[in-house]
């Protein structure tokens, strides 16, 4: 495709009211049987893009000239600007009120651009900071180029210098972490879409011959939805589309068949096995619209169909974004298939990441056993670290994490090597910890002059030579076996060969209220002394149980994080729980 004709469907199909889903995209290439050769236009997809934008224009008049904004976000406002201005049933199109912001914004993306073609964006002079820009950068040039609108050729001749020289440094330079390989590739595939140049097909190609680092649960190596949904996908898609490379689809394909499984009734979707900065936050899934509605068409599969209704049902987020998209591929705003069901009552193991997803209804949980910790005792960005093993919701009721925390020697939460199924709907998490004391050296290792090598006893370092040093252990073992029941999950504790206090945490949502507990100092901590506690948000409630004693104990995060003044307080309403080893308890939890 020319890059003259490149999007002129957008701006001439969709006026026409027809559309052939895969048209100018690589997944068409293998459609799937029964697939429609035209179909109508989504109306009320289109209506539902076109009001998201229009509501983004004015955040972006009053705000162009932000002297903080990064280039990331600069581009966005830009490109939000020109989705509006160049879209035939925007309130905005060809507002001529739009073009000075428009070359505002384009000025401050050509002064910020170094002579090497990159942008700092936190990063210094960065390849993969820079092509989170650039995506943006080429899908502004080229629905300005099919609008042709002469009041914007200033503006495309500000942004295709831009671009071309962005393009080299892109194609020679590195990256950081395994998203950003497809996100450098697809910058490359756009700008060489827009501008050829083989050196970027050739760099393309080396990236991807590294290979997609998808585990056979369909989750990426970094296993966080918001690389998944933000950049990975929507990468490989773009990819796929410009490169003819029809076999990254299959990749998206089964990350958003896990995601299925991920998903909870309100849209969000879990987490708890990121490597990435999500572990521990919430994740909503409207990041996903384009992704489901393109694999919906082409795979016409309903659940991925839902998924994209869904999303437009609840209408958060930046939802206007979106519109580029389409006017940029127009077979993206065709009828949906028939909706089908998403996968309502199930017991899903993702064996690769130790985790596992039950739901019945509206309510839903979480188990997880697979932090790196076992592998590298380290806490470090792009590391799994999260202790949270057990996450429970019923409707708007929401436990968000249950962490334990035995004070053994200052090593931490719990955190289980592994999840191993011992039942239909049951789950077993456990772990061994054990503390060292050193004896003396051998005499083969001793020196006159006391200068032992600075070495690791496991939680600190010393001049003590511990590698070779004989040791006496000693041991805390921990599991705790999960069972569903009828109206709830049960909870055992099992805790030996060590005596020591112990406190459970249940963090819950705010937005709630709690009976049955006893405040403790500080906001949002509570204890459980005896009989049962419930915490309620309407007519939703999840009760909890029953108390252990009042004894105090502190959640001790362990000296990897003591040492930097660190912290692991969940944010939430938080509920203690405290005991001592060794013991045998068991936690109720029921729902409502």
């Amino acid at each position: 495709m020319q890059r003259r004709t490149f999007l002129a469907g957008s701006l001439t199909g969709l006026s026409a009211e027809v559309l052939i889903p895969g048209q100018a995209s690589a997944t068409a290439s293998t459609p799937a049987p029964g697939t429609p050769t035209a179909a109508a236009v989504d109306e009320e997809f289109l209506a539902f893009l076109t009001k998201a934008n229009e509501a983004q224009i004015p955040v972006v008049l009053s705000s162009y000239q932000n002297a903080g904004d990064s280039v990331r976000t600069i581009a966005r406002k830009g490109r939000r600007l020109i989705s509006g201005y160049v879209w035939g049933r925007s309130r905005y199109h060809h507002d001529n009120a739009l073009l000075d912001p428009l070359r505002t914004l384009c000025d401050r993306l050509a002064t910020l651009q170094h002579e090497d073609g990159l942008y700092d964006v936190g990063n210094l002079h960065s390849p993969p900071d820079s092509a989170f820009a650039i995506q943006d950068l080429c899908m502004m040039w080229a629905l300005l180029d099919a609008d042709g609108q002469a009041a914007t050729e200033p503006h495309r001749a500000i942004l295709e210098t831009i671009l071309r020289n962005a393009g080299p440094a892109l194609a020679t330079g590195g990256v950081h972490t395994p998203n950003h390989r497809w996100e450098v590739s697809a910058a490359l595939a756009r700008t060489h879409h827009l501008f050829p140049d083989g050196r970027y097909a050739a760099r393309i190609d080396d990236w991807l011959d590294e290979g997609i680092d998808a585990t056979p649960d369909g989750i990426y190596s970094e296993r966080s939805a918001t690389y998944a949904s933000e950049v990975t996908n929507p990468c490989l898609l773009t990819i796929a589309w410009l490169r003819d490379r029809p076999e990254l689809v299959g990749f998206v394909r089964r990350n958003l068949e896990a995601t299925l499984y991920l998903l909870e009734p309100n849209g969000e979707v879990d987490t708890t096995a990121s490597r990435r900065q999500d572990q521990t936050r919430v994740r909503d899934v409207w990041w996903y619209l384009t992704q489901f509605r393109e694999l919906a068409l082409h795979e016409r599969d309903g659940r991925f169909a839902t998924v994209a209704k869904d999303i437009e049902r609840r209408g958060t987020g930046e939802v206007g974004d979106f519109l580029a998209e389409v006017l940029e591929r127009p077979e993206l705003a065709a009828q949906l298939p028939p909706a089908k069901p998403v996968p309502a009552d199930f017991v899903q193991p993702y064996e690769a990441h130790q985790l596992a997803r039950i739901r019945c209804g509206d309510r839903t949980a979480t188990l997880f056993g697979g932090t790196d910790f076992h592998d590298i005792p380290v806490i470090a960005s792009g590391l799994s670290t999260n202790p949270t093993f057990f996450k429970l919701r019923k409707g708007a009721a929401i436990l968000d994490s249950v962490r334990l925390s035995p004070q053994f020697f200052s090593t931490g939460h719990f955190r289980s090597d592994g999840l191993q199924r011992t039942g239909a709907r049951s789950f077993r998490l456990s772990d061994e910890v054990k503390v060292p004391y050193h004896l003396p050296l051998p005499k083969r290792y001793r020196r006159k002059d006391g200068a032992y090598a600075l070495t690791l006893d496991g939680r600190f370092y010393a001049s003590m030579d511990f590698p070779h040093r004989p040791k006496q252990y000693r041991t805390l073992r921990t599991s705790v076996t999960v069972t569903e029941i009828g109206n709830g999950f049960d909870l055992t504790f099992e805790l030996e060969q060590s005596e020591v206090p112990f406190a459970i945490e249940l963090c819950f949502r705010p937005g709630g209220s709690l009976s049955g507990v006893v405040p403790l100092e500080g906001t949002g901590n509570y204890q459980l002394a005896e009989s049962t506690g419930a915490y309620t948000v309407g007519s939703d409630r999840i009760e909890f149980g029953p108390g252990n004693g009042a004894t105090r104990v502190t959640m001790d995060p362990g000296e990897r994080y003591t040492q930097l003044n660190g912290s692991l307080v969940p944010d939430g309403l938080r509920v203690y729980l405290t005991g001592r080893t060794p013991t045998r308890y068991t936690l109720q939890l029921r729902t409502s």
